[in-house]
């Protein structure tokens, strides 16, 4: 059974749909590479382990660099469960939050 990244909600999608064209283009890359490849083969700087089940897909395009928070499902799937563009050099303690909350939505 191959990879499968999915958006949690809506939500989700209109926080992606703000990012910039090129920064969502690394992204479906990424994506990409974890459908053909699996998860298991991709390491920094394309994915990064945050905490717990949370990690973060890292896109970048012309000096704006994104993040997709996301959590490893039951039968290889992805769930890609808040996504911002990364002002700071730390991640936010409010998308952590909100990602552990929708997190719990995922299954």
């Amino acid at each position: 059974m191959a990879w499968q990244v999915e958006i949690l909600n809506e939500a989700v999608m209109a926080e992606l749909d703000a990012w910039p064209v090129k920064v969502r283009a690394s992204l479906d890359k990424i994506v990409e590479r974890i459908e053909t490849l699996g998860l298991d083969r991709l390491h920094e700087p394309h994915v990064k382990h945050l905490q717990g089940k949370l990690w973060e897909m890292r896109p970048s395009a012309a000096g704006d660099d994104g993040r997709a928070l996301y959590v490893s499902v039951t039968g290889k799937r992805v769930v890609i469960v808040a996504a911002f563009m990364k002002k700071t050099r730390k991640t936010p303690k409010r998308w952590l939050d909100l990602a552990v909350e929708r997190a719990k939505e995922a299954s």
